[in-house]
């Protein structure tokens, strides 16, 4: 099949085609490129774009989608198991509902691709996946499970073990149980590698790739510094980390550049709920990504609904961000955070067909999505 007469914005660097074409079979685009150099082969589907734009498809790097099904109430509890602050062997595609209504929602609104993770109540909340937001099974849906470790600093923990009069019930002890769980798994590590056998852990094994340099770090972080204690603890421990919300990112923009820390900011779209958000502000993103800092956008689904992320992007870009910035926000920089970048992200030969159509720029609240792709396989 060829997409054409579109405006297409690759996120290969700059590469953009007007008018350009996205050609793909099996699944997998096979060329992209300008319409003058197209050479049509007989018989081959055709979408004309008619001077729309075509995109690759959208990512939020930090959602609950599915694990927080809409219309749920008690979508909390699903979300977080609260019953020790190191829950390091949960995995998020065990939670994972996809029929939840939000999921064809977001795919309407440009949005393929989400990383679904546990909560934040626990200093280490389990594995986080990357999702492909169309399928009946969620071994079918994933891109990549693992991509990260969830963990949390912060008022979440502290507040949820707190009144149990239970570790960690201050800011020290989420740090302590941080640094507690990697000292003992290196220990447990070494352990077995001596032969030794020690008795299985499911919580040190989950946490394994993460202090072998295999698997990042995703740390939830509001306050600024939430933030410096999570890149101390990463720094201790040679980790690669990515903080997630980072709504002080403003004050931490700097350093968090000047150590490779990446940033997946948001949601900003709403009122303040508690002390740690007061800072909340769409000036943020510009701010970051004038730093130095490779930032992501994120809805925090089901906190703002996954189909305004491109919504938050605009906002974004209305109080300072590159609107260029913008659109890696939600499409390449957050699968390369990901490591998924191979696949999903932009437009090239070999990357899945993850590819939206709009009628108008993205951004524009009157735009809406005229075909989306997801593999190859229209599916809006």
């Amino acid at each position: 099949m060829v997409i054409t007469n579109g405006i297409v914005y690759t996120m290969e660097g700059s590469q953009v085609f007007d008018p350009g074409y996205v050609r793909f079979e099996n699944g997998k685009i096979v060329a992209v490129g300008a319409m003058a150099d197209l050479t049509p082969v007989a018989g081959e589907e055709t979408l004309d774009a008619q001077g729309g734009y075509v995109m690759p498809g959208f990512i939020d790097a930090h959602t609950h989608i599915g694990i927080c099904a809409e219309s749920i109430n008690v979508a909390a509890e699903f979300v977080n198991e609260m019953t020790d602050p190191n829950t390091a062997q949960l995995r998020a595609i065990d939670g994972f509902f996809p029929f939840d209504t939000a999921i064809e929602k977001a795919r309407r609104a440009g949005v393929t691709t989400a990383l679904i993770s546990p909560g934040s109540a626990n200093a280490f909340g389990g594995q986080i996946a990357a999702v492909k937001l169309n399928g009946t099974r969620v071994e079918d849906m994933i891109i990549k499970a693992p991509v990260a470790m969830k963990m949390a600093t912060g008022d979440n923990v502290r507040t949820t073990y707190g009144p149990l009069n239970k570790l960690p019930m201050t800011r020290m002890g989420v740090a302590a149980v941080m640094r507690e769980a990697f000292s003992r798994t290196l220990d447990y590590l070494q352990r077995k590698e001596s032969g030794k056998n020690p008795e299985w852990n499911a919580r040190f094994e989950a946490l394994a790739p993460v202090v072998r340099h295999e698997l990042p770090i995703h740390i939830h972080a509001h306050r600024s510094d939430d933030i410096y204690t999570a890149m101390r603890v990463a720094r201790e421990f040679g980790l690669e980390l990515t903080v997630i919300h980072a709504t002080d990112g403003i004050v931490t923009a700097k350093d968090m550049a000047a150590e490779h820390v990446t940033a997946i900011v948001g949601p900003s779209m709403y009122s303040s709920t508690k002390l740690e958000t007061i800072n909340l502000s769409f000036q943020t993103p510009a701010a970051m990504a004038k730093a130095g800092v490779k930032i992501a956008l994120t809805t925090d689904h089901d906190v703002i609904p996954l189909e305004y992320l491109p919504v938050c992007a605009a906002l974004a870009v209305r109080e300072g961000l590159e609107l260029y910035e913008a659109l890696k926000a939600i499409t390449i920089n957050p699968a390369q955070i990901a490591h998924i970048d191979d696949r999903v992200g932009s437009l090239a030969p070999g990357k899945d067909a993850d590819i939206a159509v709009f009628n108008g720029h993205p951004f524009a609240f009157m735009t809406k999505a005229k075909a989306i792709f997801i593999s190859g396989k229209r599916c809006g």
